[in-house]
Order: C-alpha cells, then structure tokens, then sequence
C-alpha cells in the first residue's frame, strides 16, 4: 500500500519540564523535549506509518539542530526545514495531579519561526504529490509573516487539490502584531476542508454566533460562512480532575454529527499534546478508513492514550489504537 503524504506547518519549541510531578520549586534539574501542535500532529502520522513532513524554521545554531534532529528521530522528513535569525520558542511546564492543575509559562517571543518572510518556503515543490495539509489557529497568531506565509501554503493547497485541516484553536496573547484573530482567521478558513472547533471556538476565532452549545447548529452556520468546509471536528473532555478525564469524539458530515465512544483515562501521564492527538487520529482516520463514524472513533482512541504518553507527542502505532477501539483496555504485556 502506497502510504499516504501529510504535510504541517508550525512553530517547534523546547520544552522544559521538573523531573515527575515535581513543582519548579522543588526542582533541581529540568527534562527536555521539543513539541508544537502541528509538529505533534505530524508525528503522531509518521507512527500511524504515513509520510510526514513538517515545515517550520528554526534559528540557524546548535539548538535549531538539535531540533530537527528530534523530529528526524520521530520520523518526520525535515528537508524542507529552513534556518535564520532569532531565537528558539521556549515553553515551562509543570504537571499537574489530582486536584492541581497543570500549568505553562510561554516564551517565545522574537523566534526564528516569527521572522520567517513570505516566499520563504516554495509550496508547490512541498505539496507534490501530497494528500493532506494541517495548520492550527497558533500559526497565524505569531506573527504577520507567518499568517502570510500560512495563506501561501493554503491557496497552492487548494490550487493542486491537496485537502487542508486545521485546528482553530488559538491563544489571545498571541496576537501582538496589530491583528486580531476574528480579522485574519476567517479569510484562512476559506480555504480549508475540514475544520476541528467547537461551538465556543466558532464564534471566538471566526465570528459564527450560536446561542447554545450545539454542533450540528454551530456546524451548519460555519457551512454557510465557509462553503469549502465539509466536515467538522470536536470533541468532548469532562474533567474530574488533573489525573481524570473521559474523552468523547464527534464528527459533522454535512448530515449529521456522529459521535465516538467515551474513553475514561484514569491515570493521566501528560496532558499536553492530546488535542494534536486527536486531530492525528482523525485525519488517519478521514484518509485510511474512509469513513466517518471509524475516523472519530479511532481518532477518540487516540487523543485518549496520548495521555499515557510523557512528551508533546502521540508515539503510538495504529494498531495500538486500533486495538482499543475494539475495546481491549486490559493493559496486559504482551509478549
């Protein structure tokens, strides 16, 4: 079987984490990992056994190296990663447990991926040949190049028939360069297929009212604002506590909203990166399954064993995931 193609574009950043569920207070060394959303999205893929390639730049020294030798270790193809003044995008996180919730400090102001200028990255050339293009709603908020160099990347997407996801979810502090969100996202939107975003992202990143809570409205308002989109994705997290959630997936097909299992994840390993999990599994699930109902079922699957993953990524076979969608939740060793 000829895998399957799958490009993201996104900022990487270093992770720094206290050892465990210690507090920065208590720590005397820190544990260092790189992640960003699309990034996970990508290598969560390359382990599903597709060909990722993640589009990002990094700064031009040892430690943007040492980046893209990361991704390389994770299987993503990194040829197309650029090089170039400013810094590398930091983020300080200490896990949460039980009743104390997890928290994140950001740092990534002035970064090399911030300074990319539009033209940077020749698209045609990086969507040859491919059958999927993913961007989140973080990208565009770093800066204005990157909002341009991602508008780029999608109208050669839809230019050459490649199909575009994205995750709408977006940060407000972000947007530092003179643009809010409700003003540059819709006009990226247009040009995307699949939108991940619930009801609440709707109307905060793209400007659809809705009234209530409901997907199949919300949904049937992006459809009339955005005609492109065909499907969108959410999902549901009830959280009993830091180390306690369950996890329900949903999926609009311009019909109807089909709806996933629930997956309670008791034992919570690393909360960060499950969304970018979840958009994994669904987009494997759109391209390889080829069906809606077993795309959010195997995507729920995943986003709900991310959690037993430490790091920003979702290193986990298909067949693993596979395998909890039929309902083997034992744990048992294999042997």
């Amino acid at each position: 079987m000829v895998k399957r193609k799958v490009v993201t574009f996104g900022e990487v950043m270093m992770r720094f984490s206290p050892p465990g569920y210690a507090k920065f207070s208590q720590a005397t060394t820190v544990e260092l990992a790189y992640g960003g959303g699309e990034a996970n999205v990508a290598i969560s893929l390359a382990y599903f056994g597709l060909e990722a390639f993640h589009i990002t730049c990094f700064p031009d020294n040892l430690v943007g190296r040492s980046a893209t030798q990361y991704l390389r270790h994770h299987w993503l193809h990194t040829k197309y990663i650029t090089y170039g003044e400013g810094r590398m995008g930091k983020y300080f996180l200490e896990k949460g447990a039980v009743h104390r919730p997890s928290e994140v400090v950001y740092e990534r102001d002035n970064s090399a991926f911030s300074k990319i200028k539009p033209g940077t990255f020749d698209w045609k050339r990086i969507l040859r040949n491919a059958d999927w293009f993913h961007w989140t709603g973080i990208t565009p908020g770093i800066s204005e190049n990157a909002a341009e160099s991602l508008r780029q990347a999608i109208q050669v997407a839809n230019e050459v028939g490649v199909p575009v996801s994205v995750d709408v979810h977006s940060r407000k502090n972000l947007w530092q360069y003179g643009k809010d969100k409700t003003e540059v996202m819709p006009k990226l939107v247009q040009g995307c297929d699949v939108v991940i975003a619930s009801p609440y992202d709707m109307q905060e990143n793209l400007g659809v009212a809705n009234e209530n809570d409901d997907l199949q409205a919300a949904s049937e308002k992006l459809k009339e604002k955005f005609p492109r989109v065909q499907k969108v994705v959410d999902k549901k997290r009830e959280t009993l506590s830091a180390s306690h959630n369950r996890i329900q997936g949903f999926i609009w097909n311009d019909k109807e909203v089909l709806t996933s299992p629930s997956f309670d994840v008791t034992h919570i390993v690393d909360r960060v990166g499950t969304g970018d999990a979840y958009a994994a599994g669904m987009i494997y699930g759109l391209l390889n399954l080829q069906d809606d109902q077993k795309a959010v079922d195997f995507a729920a699957a995943a986003c709900s064993l991310k959690h037993t993953v430490e790091g920003d990524a979702n290193v986990i076979s298909a067949e693993a995931v596979n395998s909890l969608v039929q309902g083997n939740t034992s744990g048992r060793i294999k042997r």
